[in-house]
């Protein structure tokens, strides 16, 4: 029977950069990442718009994000030529949050004051100041605008998880195709896992990176994770007279979120009968466009009087139904599982610093360079949602 110090199940970003971070760390673990689908076609990786901002209610959300702002931009060098990528090609067009009301607003003020303190670049717009920058968009509903002009933007999702993971070989990590059918505990602890070809791998501590599945994966060892499958459709759209390479990553008030993508916008917005979808549904919602988010789109700009759908796709969330933030850290009352979960769409620009944080805590049994105890699973147990006071 074969035996590694840790095995992760889920090999796409998450668990990538929890491996990558590892083995820098204490090259002489062996270290097996089990990962269903090499292709990582529908995981929530590769079908990420792939954006990172700082602007987010909570200071460690906010402390995440801007290591990873700054992992990013300067990937190839963090990676090194072992990632074999040479640029995730950041572009920082920054976030815009518009309000239509003085209460948002307000939040808007003091949020940036704290996203400041932290290193962040957040601005508040008036009215005028959106006109003055944006002058296609029309402003007339709006009371304020919160953005930030740099460290914000979009980059390369898979070029992010090609240089994890290539790097993470380079360091001796093995991958290895397959699913976690069963985890095996006794006494405390997780002695082995069992995939679903029957084989079963003895392991020192497991960690739990496995995206959607990651509820199931908890399940299999009697832990009551609420992450599950939600279904995201996002639009690639041409729009003629709206063509504004410049624009931010735009959240408006009304529900949706669009971006500029190679003389293309992408948009979408939360279905308005959110829940759990099945994991074998990836059939698109064709008539979110037309009937939710065309509408909207042409009252903030007349530009997008004349729209065609380009092309669309389907991801899921791993959504995490306490309160849409990860779950991380070692599971109360085990030994030796790990979580990393339950991002809620905001995975990929966690990764960086959620894979150092993993790292740390499993090597120390404490939180190190950032204190992310406050996304610990004791809050699931215990029904203690640790709320964004806005959730994109």
């Amino acid at each position: 029977m074969e035996k590694y110090d840790v095995v992760i199940a889920g090999g796409a970003v998450t668990g990538a950069s929890i491996a990558w971070w590892l083995a820098g760390m204490a090259p002489a673990l062996r270290i097996l990442v089990v990962e269903p689908d090499p292709t990582y076609a529908r995981s929530a990786t590769a079908l990420s718009v792939a954006s990172v901002r700082s602007q987010f209610s909570n200071p460690v959300n906010v402390g995440i994000s801007r290591f990873g702002v700054d992992f990013i931009r300067n990937f190839a060098e963090r990676i090194g030529p072992e990632g074999e990528v040479p640029s995730l090609g950041l572009k920082e067009n920054g976030y815009l949050f518009l309000t239509a009301s003085e209460s948002g607003k307000t939040v808007m003020q003091e949020l940036a004051v704290m996203q400041r303190s932290l290193g962040a670049s957040t601005e508040i717009l008036g009215p005028d100041d959106l006109a003055a920058r944006w002058p296609w968009m029309k402003v007339e509903d709006l009371v304020a605008g919160s953005f930030g002009p740099r460290d914000e933007g979009w980059f390369d999702n898979m070029g992010l998880l090609h240089g994890f993971r290539n790097a993470s070989r380079a360091r001796g990590v093995e991958y290895r195709q397959g699913r976690v059918t069963g985890v095996n505990l006794k006494g405390g602890g997780v002695e082995s896992v069992t995939l679903q070809s029957g084989e079963t791998i003895c392991c020192g501590l497991f960690v739990n990176a496995a995206g959607t599945a990651s509820g199931r994966v908890c399940a299999q060892a009697g832990l009551d994770l609420p992450v599950e499958p939600r279904k995201r459709t996002v639009f690639v759209i041409d729009a003629p007279n709206a063509r504004h390479p410049e624009a931010p990553l735009i959240i408006d008030h009304s529900g949706i979120y669009l971006r500029p993508e190679h003389g293309q916008w992408i948009t979408a917005t939360v279905p308005e009968d959110d829940g759990p979808c099945d994991p074998d549904d990836w059939e698109p919602d064709h008539s979110q466009f037309e009937d939710l988010i065309w509408p909207r789109l042409y009252e903030r700009s007349e530009g997008f009087d004349a729209v065609k759908v380009a092309r669309l796709w389907v991801g899921h969330y791993d959504y995490n139904r306490l309160d849409q933030n990860a779950v991380l850290g070692l599971w109360p009352g085990t030994e030796n599982f790990y979580i990393a979960s339950g991002f809620s769409g905001h995975g990929l620009q966690q990764a960086p610093a959620v894979g150092r944080g993993m790292a740390e805590l499993i090597l120390t049994g404490r939180w190190q360079t950032l204190d992310l105890s406050p996304l610990g699973p004791d809050r699931i147990i215990a029904g203690r949602p640790f709320l964004e006071r806005a959730i994109v």
